[in-house]
């Protein structure tokens, strides 16, 4: 799929617990200047009237032109699949459930897709981000391995996921596929692992070892850290480092099931310097059995895609050429496995609103093809 020679236009809304931005996609562009509304998140009748309103300015915007579907994200637990919004702690009133997808659909006679930040944003990155330049790369040194699977996930408030196989979001049946954030933590096996994993995971752990009570930005953190502010460095390192830790741990658990690249989005991505490669050591480490032999901890090395001297080697694949048994054909290969992990190209936030609007396309075009299947099936059978 090609987002960016679509000429189809979608919809789309960026669903803060303060403001609704909405705004409009053809080709992966944006066409209208965004229309910022209060998002009135504390009474349902006015945050659905919000909605309303916003999607009818764009509309306007667009004139002559008309948009072919809605897709966004929302926060929080749902059934996407059927478009009803669960309870959200961004935006209360919509505690027992909401239908918003059918209700917009009833409303603008327009197919509303809605799904998982974390799902979208790792599909926006597999479109038209990172596995778009992995792939790329692979293609320019010669290599014929393409990589279709990724894992994404986003740093800030909470720990995200989404999962994306054969460039398909992995929605999962009960539409909770990627919880990341709901793995055990590697240290307090009775906790959640987003309690590690998080803004304040990163203030929790400066407090406790620079024994100090003030609450700290998480950028004044890595800033004590690089050594550019006064402040407790020791402490500050150790908060990115077991950050990492924890990522690395719960990653390792979900690479050894899904076996792809990984993005990496999300606000305290910027210190991604004082993180990935903990992760990554921590993914190229070894386990036990109990024989006491050591294993890998995953089957593929991996690689950091932002480290040039790691990158250089992830791309420089030493293939093997064996014989055929019983013929005089021989194969190449290269017996590593092996996965790169990267931070986002894109930006999550455009990364989301871009796997909105592939999404859409997507699911469009899977109707279209369902529609005409159909059609041949019902004229075969005459």
């Amino acid at each position: 799929m090609n987002i960016f020679l679509d000429k189809r236009i979608v919809l789309t809304l960026d669903a803060g617990g303060t403001n609704f931005v909405f705004s409009a996609l053809q080709g992966g562009q944006e066409i209208v200047s965004p229309i910022v509304l209060a998002s009135n998140s504390d009474n349902l009748d006015k945050c659905l009237k919000t909605i309303i309103e916003g999607f009818e300015l764009v509309i306007k915007k667009l004139l002559p032109n008309k948009p072919q579907a809605i897709s966004f994200a929302f926060p929080g637990p749902a059934d996407y699949k059927n478009g009803i919004i669960g309870d959200l702690i961004n935006l209360p009133s919509f505690k027992g459930g909401v239908a918003l997808g059918p209700m917009l659909e009833n409303i603008f006679d327009l197919p509303t897709f809605i799904n998982n930040d974390g799902d979208l944003f790792a599909y926006g990155e597999a479109i038209a981000g990172i596995l778009l330049e992995l792939n790329k790369d692979l293609k320019a040194q010669g290599i014929t391995k393409k990589y279709n699977n990724l894992f994404g996930i986003t740093l800030g408030t909470g720990f995200g996921g989404g999962i994306v196989i054969n460039q398909n979001i992995f929605e999962g049946d009960n539409s909770a596929a990627g919880e990341i954030w709901l793995m055990r933590d590697f240290k307090n096996t009775n906790l959640l692992v987003e309690e590690s994993v998080s803004i304040r995971a990163i203030q929790r752990v400066y407090k406790e070892v620079a024994n100090c009570s003030k609450n700290l930005s998480p950028k004044d953190i890595f800033l004590i850290a690089m050594g550019k502010v006064q402040g407790n460095q020791k402490a500050a390192l150790a908060a990115f480092s077991e950050m990492s830790l924890m990522i690395g741990e719960s990653l390792a658990n979900a690479i050894t099931l899904i076996d792809g690249p990984i993005v990496v989005g999300g606000g305290i991505s910027g210190a991604s310097q004082l993180i990935i490669p903990g992760i990554v050591n921590h993914l190229n480490g070894y386990i036990s059995n109990l024989k006491g032999e050591h294993i890998q901890r995953l089957v593929s090395q991996v690689y950091n895609m932002d480290d040039h001297k790691s990158y250089t080697q992830f791309l420089s694949w030493n293939s093997r050429t064996i014989k055929v048994p019983f013929s005089d054909k021989e194969l190449t290969y290269n017996p590593e496995k092996r996965i790169v992990i990267g931070l986002s190209r894109l930006g999550t936030s455009k990364a989301v609103c871009l796997g909105a609007y592939a999404f859409a396309l997507s699911k469009m075009d899977n109707s279209i093809n369902r529609t005409k299947g159909e059609t041949s099936l019902n004229y075969n059978t005459h």
